[in-house]
């Protein structure tokens, strides 16, 4: 899964005491943006095997640290913790450990087994992957659902906030897109991970424009 991931943020966000839109497009991405780094790092590892799942070559077979169960709650608490002391919010805090830990569990639906509870097997995941079609439609409809709900439940500030939310959403999809149908390959380079982490990245600061556009009704 990669924009379903979002679709909590989005929901958050309106919530009164809820951190940024921003800072909660980050949190639904912690537990990818630890793996990747830890790829880059050599302390967790990934192969592409040719049709390891029907929806993708992902074979994500060490992510003992970042999408443990106990790893996803080390790093929501460690990310609550920082909004925590930037908010002095407990409410805050709170929604953003819960996206954070958002992301295991969107992750147990879609992923083939890979998932631990503390690092070491059993492996679990319902492997929706396997059925792409499925997946797809859910993945659409979580993020572009989400983000309409976020849309209905903020009001506009400035004339552009229309079309700020609809680069937004039109940026999501081109990279969603780009993930389904991109070249396969085999090797795994430095390239992969960087470009992962560039594309939650250029999100979380485009959140940061939509988030000045929107306001939270009263």
């Amino acid at each position: 899964m990669f924009i379903g991931h979002y679709a909590p943020a989005f929901i958050a966000a309106k919530h009164r005491k809820a951190p940024p839109l921003a800072v909660l497009v980050v949190a639904v991405q912690v537990l990818d943006y630890a793996f990747f780094s830890f790829a880059l790092l050599g302390i967790e590892h990934y192969r592409m095997t040719p049709n390891f799942t029907a929806s993708n070559w992902l074979d994500l077979y060490d992510m003992r640290y970042s999408h443990s169960l106990l790893g996803a709650a080390v790093l929501g608490a460690l990310f609550g913790g920082l909004v925590l002391a930037f908010t002095r919010s407990r409410a805050a805090a709170g929604i953003a450990f819960a996206c954070v830990l958002s992301h295991w569990l969107a992750d147990f639906i879609v992923h083939a087994p890979d998932l631990t509870v503390a690092g070491s097997p059993p492996r679990m995941g319902l492997g929706l992957w396997n059925h792409p079609l499925a997946e797809h439609a859910l993945e659409v409809l979580l993020a572009f659902g989400a983000l309409r709900f976020y849309a209905n439940r903020t009001r506009s500030v400035g004339p552009r906030s229309g079309l700020v939310l609809t680069f937004f959403a039109s940026i999501m999809g081109m990279f969603q897109l780009t993930d389904w149908l991109g070249p396969r390959t085999t090797e795994v380079s430095a390239s992969q991970p960087a470009l992962a982490l560039f594309a939650f990245t250029v999100l979380a600061l485009l959140a940061l424009v939509v988030q000045s556009t929107r306001a939270k009704r009263a």
